[in-house]
């Protein structure tokens, strides 16, 4: 089975573990993009409790797709979200072992959201030895093949990750708080747990754990 899936931005435990049993992924950018989405944020845990980093988009209005979506130029917004990356995660257990990567990534200086995220989510996959292949969607085909799982909008934070049917709490360590914050962005476990983040998302994957 392949998932076809939109890109998000430092993606959540629910968008890996909807990835989990799939051989491939085919990542969708023909997609007319949707604003204020996990395409372009994501959810960390701070000292201040949750907060959420967006990516800043270049002025343009009205329909666009999303393989055309720029983001702002510059490094003011990639300096502010790495200064709340550290802030939050730099006296986690594994956080000297990827945060050079992650920098690297989020300072290359990526023009179009398609290409940060695709770069991001493949440093996740990397970094926590879940293998797939990646590639692209060619153009929008509204309905998809028989071995294709279309995941297309299905996880969004309009509604509460407990209404779907992909993503089961495991708790694990984390950096601040006395109650486990479920559902962040993998880093949050990529940081607290490192070689064992692989594991826990399988603990957390409602389709392993019927």
């Amino acid at each position: 089975m392949n998932a076809l899936i939109e890109p998000h931005y430092l993606p959540s435990l629910e968008f890996f573990c909807a990835i989990l049993s799939s051989e491939s992924i085919v990542l969708e950018k023909n997609e007319t993009f949707l604003k204020q989405t996990y395409r372009n944020r994501c959810y960390i845990n701070t000292a201040q409790g949750i907060k959420f980093l967006t990516v800043p988009l270049e002025g343009r209005h009205g329909k666009i797709l999303f393989k055309d979506v720029h983001v702002e130029r510059g490094s003011r917004w990639r300096n502010n979200h790495w200064r709340t990356i550290e802030s939050a995660y730099r006296k986690a257990p594994y956080y000297d072992y990827y945060e050079r990567e992650l920098y690297e990534i989020i300072f290359r200086g990526h023009e179009r959201l398609f290409e940060l995220n695709h770069d991001l989510l493949s440093f996740c996959l990397r970094s926590i030895g879940m293998k797939k292949n990646i590639s692209a969607s060619v153009a929008y085909d509204v309905e998809v093949e028989k071995d294709v799982f279309d995941l297309r909008s299905q996880i969004t934070d309009k509604k509460p990750f407990a209404s779907r049917t992909i993503y089961r709490p495991s708790s694990y360590y984390q950096v601040f708080g006395n109650e486990f914050v479920p559902n962040l962005s993998l880093i949050d476990l990529l940081f607290c747990e490192g070689p064992e983040s692989l594991a826990k998302l399988k603990s957390s994957s409602i389709s392993l754990n019927k």
